[in-house]
């Protein structure tokens, strides 16, 4: 594609140590290096407790009347479904919550491979601290972490930047598939 790759930037919240608990998920839409599209779902996970809650604030009471993620999946697979890859910020966190709902849900992942901007940033810029707060501050990228709206544009900000840097690109981006 002219311009760059189209990718999804995306972030999940947790409920409580199950990876099958994202209680919300971003989604960042990039095209040519533009931001095209954002969306945030709250979701309703399969348990009431909520471990996390002081991370990123959201509670049971906030996702009681929102749908599950085998409910929002159809709308999430057609955000997804015609991006050459996702990326997120510590993507392996990102990756086995994706895949377990998915699991969990009994529909199939999607097939784009799977990036982390942590990698590209400690590669890109030598960032021996790569945390999403400290990235962020490195390159002037404006952050409320732990909602997931802000982490995932962040992440899409982060990506975008190393893309324009005009510099190589970590042999991590495009060497791993999602499964």
């Amino acid at each position: 594609m002219q311009g760059g790759p189209t990718f999804a930037a995306i972030d999940f919240e947790t409920a409580d140590y199950g990876r099958d608990s994202a209680c919300a998920l971003a989604v960042v839409r990039v095209q040519g290096r533009r931001i095209i599209e954002r969306s945030t779902h709250l979701i309703r996970p399969p348990r009431r407790d909520f471990v996390f809650s002081y991370l990123h604030g959201i509670t049971w009471a906030d996702v009681a009347g929102e749908p599950t993620f085998r409910e929002l999946w159809p709308t999430i697979a057609r955000e997804l479904a015609d991006v050459d890859y996702l990326v997120a910020h510590n993507a392996g966190f990102d990756r086995s919550v994706l895949y377990q709902c998915c699991e969990r849900a009994r529909v199939a992942p999607p097939p784009q491979d799977f990036h982390c901007t942590v990698k590209v940033a400690k590669h890109l810029w030598r960032l021996r601290h790569a945390s999403l707060p400290h990235v962020c501050d490195y390159l002037g990228i404006g952050l409320q972490h732990h909602d997931p709206s802000s982490d995932a544009l962040a992440c899409a900000r982060i990506l975008i930047a190393a893309l324009e840097s005009g510099r190589e690109l970590p042999p991590v981006l495009g060497a791993r598939r999602a499964r």
